[in-house]
């Protein structure tokens, strides 16, 4: 999930230069389902650490391993204040709040396009830690949303399905326009 942010020149060329290395609307790998994780060593670390940094340098507050080509069920996500990176690997959803809420997202591998999107104000997640151990936490607000963004990436769902048929179209034309050349 990406953060909007208006940055100096040399941070805007780091966030290019991390975006270089995440998928694109368009790419196969986006819209495919990613397998569960069965070896936790350390390769496993070495990837959550890239993938934080290049989440961190996007300006991003999320990651899920497939915006970088890997099929695998993990994320990253960074969606407190405090900056910490969080590593779920093998996330499920396992309950949720019968209430929803609606607000703008962003995403890595969507460019600079933005939607409305609704999401479950709280969820409870059951995941494991980089050493497989298994855990559940409850997640509420923004952080909910950043974690559910996250596990759609997993099952080959982007924000541009959970948007309404108005905000879509307008999507993919501001999409179709992004990608034309400038005559």
């Amino acid at each position: 999930m990406a953060r909007r942010s208006f940055e100096e020149p040399e941070l805007e060329a780091l966030r290019l230069a991390a975006l270089e290395h995440v998928r694109q609307y368009g790419d196969p790998v986006l819209r495919t389902p990613a397998e569960r994780i069965e070896v936790f060593d350390e390769a496993l670390i070495a990837e959550v650490h890239e993938m934080a940094r290049i989440m961190e340098d996007g300006r991003g507050v999320g990651l899920a391993a497939p915006q970088l080509g890997r099929l695998r069920r993990l994320i990253t996500v960074a969606p407190f204040d405090d900056g910490t990176v969080h590593a779920f690997v093998n996330p499920e959803i396992i309950e949720h709040s019968d209430e929803t809420g609606v607000d703008t997202e962003g995403c890595l591998s969507i460019g600079e396009v933005n939607v409305e999107v609704e999401r479950y104000t709280w969820i409870r997640v059951r995941a494991q830690d980089l050493n497989g151990t298994q855990f559940e936490a409850v997640i509420e607000d923004f952080p909910a949303r950043v974690v559910q963004h996250e596990i759609d990436h997993l099952d080959g769902i982007l924000i541009l399905d959970r948007a309404s048929p108005e905000d879509r179209r307008a999507a993919l034309a501001e999409l179709r326009d992004s990608l034309l050349p400038s005559t």
